[in-house]
């Protein structure tokens, strides 16, 4: 308490014996809200313009990638190619992985179908259909899983496809089970090699022991 009030009467005398401290008031301090109005003001207004700048900059970019789509694989130039997979981020994140074609997910085909412009065979398979794919490929049966690949091929032909004995059926409606793999599927492909139907009796196979729900 001596040490405070001493010092206390030290400055009023030293105060005193100033003629500015008696003649002239001082000027008031700076209004610091005022201040951090004005700048949070300007830090709104550029976060408000770079906001601006990215949407525009988004819809450019998606404009040029529905050009791009629309335009079919066929009449691509490399520099669309390489403007699709740079933009196109579901894209890109699907090529990073770095996974061949086998080892990727039915959503994941079905996505990199329709963004390239090929083929969506993906899209003629149901939610069921694309998780047996999935866990097809989870258990590392991917000659199973190129069977499912060949019947959403053989269901792009429309509603009539050829079967067993000159039988005719409609793909779009014939679900996926063992034993419509044997008498209708396997039959929609002819191939001299024998690899379709290796994968067909595979599918058959992993059928037989993970029927669709």
């Amino acid at each position: 308490m001596i040490v405070q009030s001493t010092s206390a009467l030290l400055y009023a005398n030293a105060a005193a014996r100033l003629p500015s401290a008696r003649q002239t008031p001082a000027e008031p301090p700076a209004n610091i809200a005022d201040t951090v109005r004005i700048s949070q003001a300007a830090r709104e207004a550029l976060a408000a313009s770079s906001s601006s700048s990215a949407a525009n900059n988004d819809k450019s970019v998606e404009a040029r990638l529905a050009e791009i789509r629309a335009r079919g694989p066929v009449n691509r130039s490399q520099e669309d190619h390489d403007f699709l997979f740079a933009n196109d981020k579901r894209l890109a994140e699907i090529t990073a992985q770095g996974k061949p074609p086998e080892k990727l997910t039915a959503e994941e085909l079905d996505y990199v179908q329709k963004a390239t412009g090929f083929v969506n065979t993906f899209a003629n398979l149901s939610s069921a259909e694309k998780a047996l794919y999935d866990k097809a490929v989870a258990s590392g049966n991917t000659e199973a899983a190129a069977g499912i690949s060949q019947i959403a091929l053989v269901r792009m032909m429309g509603h009539t496809a050829g079967g067993a004995n000159g039988t005719t059926y409609d793909p779009l409606n014939t679900e996926i089970s063992a034993a419509n793999v044997a008498k209708y599927f396997s039959h929609s492909i002819v191939d001299p090699t024998g690899e379709a139907q290796s994968k067909f009796q595979a599918l058959i196979q992993f059928l037989q022991n993970n029927p669709v729900a």
